[in-house]
């Protein structure tokens, strides 16, 4: 007998789950429930860095040669806020208006229900076992915290025991406002820094005993602001620098302060290394001749999976089950397939982001079925393609 997988009753069961990171709070428990029935071999990873909270992971295979198609993906959430300000309960993953609502119903328990629903209609297509190859998830409970003990420690102790993905598929919420719209075929680099400039704290009205740190910094920031890094590549828009904060600590009106600081966060196309984007800011800075001090985190460098065999199977199962021609983009922030890219050939396509994070967030009920559908296209296509 044909075992299935209703997705919407597992996305709300997903829903329920209050999974805000690092919590699991019984997320992966509910789809491992799903997919060992189908005859997944299901293995849970927990991995903790030093000062961090421990995070749990879960591997799910079914199949032992390749290819190897994975699913990815992640069942933590971001916090619901103001719940004053839902008109639902965030975790009760009400149905109504013809939409499932809950915290992660875009982003992305919808989208990882889809994914063990499509692989229990694959598998039943074809007398409830791989014909050939093996169709893997790979879930994290770390992608909206820092991502240290999710995806890329699991990566990490997966090739340690010779396990292999030949592609991945990332459901992240990539669509605008419709399914089908857009395919994410790669990512912008991001990086954060601050900028510090230190002078000598002074009474205002006598400003030539002091030394004030604001001008010269507001100089370099005029300097970053008024260079562009770049005017675009190929298959990416012009890099970005966002200023998100200039700062001095500062509550009097009559004092110089001793010390001012900017934070700024730059996103970058493939035609830069994260390296290459600090050099740049202390060039510029560099320009006005004053001294500073520069702090530079890189979260994420750019990459781009170009159109190829996996693209091309994502973007026909897209084209043939919603209609639409998706738009092939590297647009939006960063995602665990930063760390996936390494791996295999990597591309992403899940539900409309439109309220991804916000108040009331939700999704199509009728969204769920078509991505299931998707889902199914896809397996099936890269099984017919690669002979599997």
């Amino acid at each position: 007998m044909s075992l299935r997988i209703d997705a919407l009753d597992l996305a709300r069961a997903l829903i329920r789950c209050p999974s805000v990171t690092p919590r699991d709070e019984g997320a992966l428990d509910t789809l491992e429930a799903a997919l060992r029935p189908l005859g997944f071999d299901c293995r849970r990873m927990r991995f903790q860095a030093p000062d961090t909270a421990p995070v749990d992971n879960l591997y799910a295979r079914i199949g032992t040669a390749g290819p190897n198609f994975c699913f990815a993906g992640h069942t933590d959430v971001v916090p619901p806020g103001d719940i004053a300000g839902w008109t639902v309960d965030p975790f009760a993953a009400e149905v109504r208006d013809g939409r499932l609502w809950g915290r992660g119903a875009s982003d992305m328990k919808a989208a990882v229900a889809c994914f063990a629903a499509a692989a229990a209609g694959f598998l039943a297509s074809h007398g409830d076992r791989m014909p050939g190859g093996s169709i893997s998830l790979l879930i994290t409970g770390d992608e909206e915290g820092p991502g240290i003990n999710g995806t890329q420690a699991a990566l990490r102790a997966l090739a340690a025991d010779g396990e292999r993905l030949d592609a991945c598929l990332v459901g992240e919420p990539t669509n605008p406002t419709a399914l089908g719209e857009m395919i994410k075929i790669g990512r912008r680099g991001s990086l954060n820094a601050t900028i510090t400039v230190d002078g000598v704290q002074g009474h205002s009205a006598y400003p030539h005993l002091a030394r004030n740190p604001i001008p010269p910094l507001v100089r370099m920031l005029a300097a970053i602001d008024a260079t562009p890094l770049d005017d675009g590549s190929a298959h990416f828009q012009p890099s970005t620098v966002a200023f998100t904060s200039v700062d001095v600590g500062n509550p009097a009106t009559n004092v110089i302060p001793g010390r001012a600081r900017a934070r700024l966060n730059v996103r970058f196309n493939d035609r830069h290394r994260g390296r290459d984007v600090v050099d740049w800011l202390h060039a510029r800075c560099a320009e006005t001749g004053s001294p500073y001090a520069l702090e530079a985190e890189i979260s994420g460098e750019p990459f781009l999976c170009p159109p190829g065999a996996l693209v091309d199977v994502v973007a026909d199962a897209v084209r043939r089950t919603t209609g639409r021609e998706p738009e092939l983009s590297t647009t939006g922030g960063t995602s665990d397939a930063r760390f996936i890219r390494d791996v295999c050939p990597v591309c992403e396509f899940g539900m409309p982001g439109e309220t991804a994070h916000k108040v009331d967030e939700n999704v199509r009920v009728a969204d769920v079925e078509l991505l299931t559908r998707v889902y199914a296209a896809v397996l099936d296509g890269w099984f017919s393609r690669t002979g599997a």
